[in-house]
């Protein structure tokens, strides 16, 4: 599976420096997890920027992948592992 945070999604959507990098995992839509924090981050940034229309295309994009809504238990099990790792 592969999850790509905000970052790595705008770096690709703006075809930036480093969108190579992030092509390969976000172009594999059947393993791809976008946590839905990421597209209220990315609706909102794109929107600032490029206006409506292009932050509705970035959130269809989006959808292509597997959309993980995220609630508190999820955030905090998020957070427990990733101190476990850290």
């Amino acid at each position: 599976m592969n999850l790509v945070d905000s970052s790595g999604w705008l770096e690709y959507l703006s075809d930036g420096p480093q969108a190579d990098s992030f092509a390969s995992p976000l172009e594999n839509v059947h393993n791809l997890l976008v946590p839905s924090i990421c597209i209220f981050e990315i609706f909102k940034r794109v929107l600032s920027q490029r206006g409506e229309d292009k932050a509705l295309q970035a959130v269809s994009l989006m959808h292509h992948g597997r959309v993980i809504p995220l609630d508190t238990v999820l955030f905090l099990r998020a957070a427990r592992l990733e101190e476990n790792i850290a």
